[in-house]
């Protein structure tokens, strides 16, 4: 008789657990831990052995649940609901780091009623953010620490107002309008700087690092070339880029109110190597560059538009001409830990809500020259070569 699925799981579980313990401690690391000053990332190497723990565990969890329970908690609206509050209110940076704070207290602040706030923050409680040490006093754990940096409430803020009623019918409708997010956003500077704040939590995470795109690409074998950022915004990932590779000349463009405040922030040394220019990428390229990069742009654009983009490059391709495109790969569905195809598979039908775009598979039906998936990485390297035709 073969042994029972939870049995397996239980298993997977113990091996692993103790594969992670024993990483940890030769490498003097604690073990992970709610409390506030918790460590926030683990190290590279349990990276797999945290993998296989994080799926078993969250399959015995399903399997030990009733179908309509399963369901109930796949549900969830309640979870945004609480998720909305502690990020409108900016509920967390009114807890003092390794102190307590009594409930009335929060909900004074927040112009709460004080019975709604404590059935609130409980609620939160049951999903690890805040805890409650003392009867009627609330204090930290490591995520709700987490949400205290402004950027990060920002990030949870825009996904409870901006992102879940775009899930219901679309960003420009649930807007009630036909402009787009960017026109949307860009008119209220409330939610502009809001939005603009969460986009810099993707620049804290290590699988956005720009490591993984000097380090997986051989950018010293081009040679002495011109590379053209697209949509770079304020440069970081060029002034990477030059700092490590000399034989690269970069241009990046973004528009003109990007570019008039980034082009002072490049540092001294790199300024022969790297210039800002306004450019709108709908329009014809300018510049007849060796190297095209666009790293996370094509994601935010439906297909007819990543089209246009694309086709405003053709009059400035010359022969082996590269484009180097960094996006989200979406995976063969089963191909990676089911815990990471779940959040990808909810960021495309984010991008779905936001942009009526989509995260893109990597299809090889299409004449690509390389497509490079570092581990760790969040993002795929895509090599596309221009050759013409005889």
């Amino acid at each position: 008789m073969s042994q029972s699925r939870i049995l397996q799981l239980a298993a997977i579980i113990n091996k692993s657990v103790i594969a992670i313990h024993e990483i940890l401690s030769a490498n003097n690391l604690n073990s992970p831990s709610f409390d506030e000053y918790a460590p926030a990332s683990f190290p590279e190497d349990i990276s797999g052995a945290r993998d296989a723990v994080l799926d078993a565990t969250s399959e015995l969890y399903d399997l030990l649940l009733e179908p309509l329970t399963l369901i109930y908690k796949h549900h969830g609206h309640n979870n945004s609901v609480c998720l909305q509050a502690i990020a409108r209110f900016n509920i967390a940076g009114m807890i003092p780091p390794g102190g307590q704070i009594p409930f009335g207290e929060i909900a004074e602040k927040a112009g709460l009623n004080e019975q709604i706030a404590v059935r609130l923050l409980r609620h939160a409680m049951t999903m690890r953010i805040f805890c409650e040490p003392h009867p009627g006093m609330v204090a930290h754990t490591q995520a709700s620490k987490t949400l205290a940096n402004p950027i990060m409430n920002d990030w949870l803020r825009v996904g409870t107002e901006e992102m879940w009623p775009a899930a219901v019918a679309g960003f420009s409708l649930s807007n009630d309008t036909t402009e787009s997010i960017y026109s949307i956003i860009g008119s209220s500077p409330e939610r502009a700087v809001c939005f603009s704040n969460a986009m810099k939590v993707f620049a804290t995470r290590p699988d956005y690092d720009p490591s993984f795109l000097i380090e997986n690409y051989d950018w010293g074998a081009l040679g002495k070339v011109q590379v053209v950022d697209i949509g770079g915004a304020q440069g970081h990932i060029a002034t990477e880029l030059a700092r490590r590779f000399e034989n690269l000349q970069i241009v990046v463009q973004d528009m003109d109110e990007v570019v008039r405040i980034a082009k002072h922030g490049v540092p001294e040394e790199l300024k022969q190597r790297v210039c800002f220019m306004a450019h709108d990428f709908f329009s014809p390229q300018p510049i007849k560059a060796d190297v095209f990069y666009l790293r996370w742009i094509l994601h935010n654009w439906s297909d007819k538009y990543c089209i246009l983009i694309l086709r405003a490059l053709i009059s400035a391709l010359k022969p082996g001409a590269r484009i180097i495109i960094q996006e989200v790969c979406m995976p063969s569905p089963g191909s990676i830990p089911l815990w990471k195809e779940r959040n990808l598979r909810a960021e495309d039908l984010n991008m779905g809500a936001i942009f009526n775009s989509l995260e893109r598979t990597a299809d090889l039906r299409f004449v690509i020259k390389s497509v490079i998936e570092p581990k760790g990485s969040a993002l795929g390297i895509i090599e596309v070569l221009w050759c013409t035709l005889d």
